[in-house]
């Protein structure tokens, strides 16, 4: 996905949680708070971190917030103050990680870490282990907790919750870098939640475009929570991840406008992707037996919902057509991998217009 260059990229969680745990540590060592802080991202970068706020705790501690800029991307935790409070241990002691107020703990297995730990991921672990054996000149034994204040409230606005991480956020990242747009930590959340699904054993998961799509796929085939995977827009990265990581059946739901776009190849289903292709809607419906003035009418609709309607009207069964060329296109996508896809086209209200497959 190309990015617009006016728009500012910002910093992840994990970035903003190393330079806070490295201020910490470095003023435990040396007596005085670095600021602002300067940190080592993975691909090289060396940004410079403002600390919102710092101090001893008085039981041999110290800590060091930082605040969250996720740039112009509208990151759920842009804003937040990224807390981490260091404490040395004994020689052998290694490098503990600690879930504050405000961070989740996992709880169900098939995410990078194992339950019962705290929801800091593997690679902003790397990076604050790398901040404080910079400031060491070696290894280091610390106990290093991660706290996001407000961070459990916010978590309900994310898919923490579905995929078993109770009691707040994650510290995620990769790369240290928020691309505005990039909607990398939605598609990195539809991975995660197949990972959940697969290693509960379940055998038939099902993406839903919207919440109307989902509740209603859910009382369809009666799916678990774990089983549902907040696919939104990005068909093509939920049928590609599951192309690499099968699950024998998944079922994609949604409305007339989303499931036209991909019976006509489209992957990102998002509007900023272009509008429905009436013409070809128009085709679909001529297959489907539609006569000229009706195939006319429906090319010359203004949207998606009203060329359905008014093939509905005329007793054309385009939702099938749509629903069956939708199938073909997503099954392609996972050819080769032992996944069957079926599709649910379902309108506004629920009602389920079309199945395929």
């Amino acid at each position: 996905m190309q990015q617009d260059a006016s728009l500012r990229r910002g910093w992840t969680t994990g970035a903003c949680a190393t330079a806070a745990a490295g201020a910490a540590f470095a003023a435990l060592r040396h007596g005085a708070f670095p600021d602002p802080v300067t940190i080592r991202l993975p691909r090289g970068e060396a940004p410079a971190f403002a600390l919102a706020g710092h101090g001893f705790t008085g039981d041999g501690g110290a800590w060091a917030a930082v605040v969250k800029d996720a740039g112009d991307d509208p990151d759920v935790t842009h804003g937040a103050l990224i807390r981490a409070t260091v404490h040395p241990l004994p020689p052998g002691g290694g490098l503990v990680f600690v879930a504050g107020e405000g961070v989740g703990t996992v709880t169900l297995p098939g995410l990078p870490l194992p339950p019962g730990e705290p929801a800091i991921n593997p690679v902003p672990r790397q990076m604050i282990r790398a901040a404080l054996e910079a400031v060491a000149g070696g290894a280091v034994d610390a106990r290093v907790e991660i706290a996001i204040p407000g961070g459990e409230a916010l978590a309900r606005r994310t898919m923490n919750p579905r995929l078993g991480i109770l009691g707040g956020l994650s510290v995620l990242g990769t790369t240290g870098v928020v691309v505005p747009y990039s909607c990398s930590a939605w598609i990195h959340s539809i991975h995660r939640g197949i990972d959940v699904a697969r290693a509960a054993g379940l055998t038939h998961v099902a993406g839903a475009t919207g919440s109307t799509s989902e509740a209603a796929v859910r009382a369809l085939h009666r799916l678990p929570e774990q089983a549902l995977i907040d696919m939104g827009d990005f068909v093509g990265g939920m049928l590609k991840y599951l192309r690499a990581h099968p699950v024998p059946r998944v079922t994609i739901a949604g409305g007339p406008a989303k499931l036209t776009k991909l019976a006509q190849g489209r992957l990102d289903l998002h509007s900023r992707r272009g509008a429905v292709d009436l013409e070809a809607l128009a085709g679909l419906a001529r297959a489907a037996g539609a006569d000229a003035a009706l195939a006319a009418r429906i090319e010359g609709a203004n949207t998606a919902l009203e060329a359905f309607t008014l093939a509905g009207a005329a007793g054309l069964a385009l939702p099938a057509a749509v629903a069956g060329r939708a199938r073909a296109v997503a099954q392609a996508v996972v050819e080769g991998a032992p996944v069957r896809v079926d599709v649910a086209l379902f309108g506004r209200d629920g009602r389920l217009l079309a199945e395929a497959g």
